[in-house]
């Protein structure tokens, strides 16, 4: 079946894809469109798991060597060459003329190199946990911009559900403040600038490929590398470059480090992509908020840190708020008819307990 062409409101031509690449779904090369949607999801999710643990683990393996804390920017810097190197490994393997117009792209590298650069860098000034708490809350951005952009009315679990994570939050950045002796607020600045950029990613991403049906090597490919030109112009103009290059070859095992981390982000970031064609942005938020639970789990386990139970309790809160956000975005659930049917309910057991008993 060939393409079609449509003109759009534009008056500009437009290619459609054909139904077989439009039905097509591939993960890490291999075609998973002939599975169920459930073998999909599970198969995309476990693959974000195998891929993004080990991320996660190297993440904090990096900041762990002396010195380099100051260096987040330099890591995202060569984290980027390395995406853009294995996007072009990858696109040699899937020969397809770019779908996407390259001003998006311009943007989407801007939002990507905001979310991972903000995130890196954070990590200097913030024990790791506290970054990931972070970024499991990318409701509260979403809302808030809704409000004030769109002026969008949310519902009741929504707001519940955000409380309760801004509650989490706050507890959580107590409970470093208290324990952690490098606690600092700029790492607070700089890990809310991620998630505000996270909260664009997703649902931009998913737009893209739905209405121009762009491979996941097409966006790897030039979103990174559009985020490595920025970031290398950036850091050339302030010297950081050459500081972040000098320490790395005096310490080697960092680019090491650095290269398996790049590795098994790529990949999982490919599983990210893949889960989004197939279940959505919600559904791959849910997956990689879960994963971020797990890597705070092995953090403490692994990494020698200060622990306070205050930690528990913030995390609970934060688990309920991102529990109440999904069950929300369910079609099916009303909190506020939930309320009136448990009313209607109890008054009815009521009025029956009043009644007089016929015998």
């Amino acid at each position: 079946m060939e393409a079609k062409i449509y003109i759009n409101d534009s008056g500009n031509a437009e290619l459609l894809p054909n139904k077989k690449e439009e039905s097509s779904r591939k993960l890490l090369w291999v075609d998973i469109s002939h599975l169920s949607e459930l073998w999909q999801f599970l198969i995309c999710s476990f693959v974000v798991f195998i891929f993004f643990i080990p991320y996660g683990y190297l993440q904090e393996a990096i900041f762990a060597i002396k010195g380099f804390k100051p260096f987040g920017w330099y890591l995202t810097l060569v984290q980027f060459f390395n995406y853009s190197i294995f996007g072009l490994i990858e696109s040699q393997f899937n020969r397809r003329e770019r779908r996407i117009p390259l001003v998006l792209y311009l943007l989407l590298g801007l939002i990507l190199l905001g979310s991972m650069g903000f995130s890196n860098a954070s990590l200097g000034y913030l024990n790791y946990p506290t970054q990931v708490i972070f970024k499991c809350c990318k409701l509260i951005p979403v809302m808030i911009g809704g409000i004030l952009v769109q002026q969008k009315v949310y519902k009741v679990i929504d707001i519940v559900a955000a409380s309760c994570m801004c509650a989490g939050l706050i507890l959580f950045t107590l409970a470093d403040n208290k324990v952690s002796p490098d606690f600092n607020l700029i790492g607070i600045i700089l890990i809310s600038s991620a998630l505000f950029c996270d909260a664009l990613i997703g649902n931009f991403q998913e737009k893209m490929m739905k209405k121009h049906n762009a491979s996941n090597a097409e966006i790897v490919l030039y979103s990174y590398f559009i985020g490595f030109i920025y970031l290398l112009f950036v850091l050339l103009v302030s010297g950081q470059l050459r500081d972040g290059t000098e320490f790395c070859i005096q310490n080697p095992v960092s680019y090491i480090y650095i290269f398996f981390f790049s590795l098994s982000g790529f990949f999982g970031v490919q599983a990210v992509l893949a889960l989004i064609r197939t279940c959505g942005a919600l559904v791959a938020v849910t997956v990689t908020t879960c994963r971020k639970a797990v890597t705070i789990v092995i953090s403490f386990l692994l990494f020698s840190k200060p622990f306070t139970f205050q930690y528990i309790w913030a995390g609970l809160l934060i688990v309920l708020g991102i529990y109440l956000n999904v069950l929300g975005k369910t079609n099916h659930f009303d909190l506020k008819m939930f309320f009136m049917n448990s009313n209607k309910i109890f008054g009815n057991l009521r009025k029956r307990r009043k009644s007089p008993m016929i015998v």
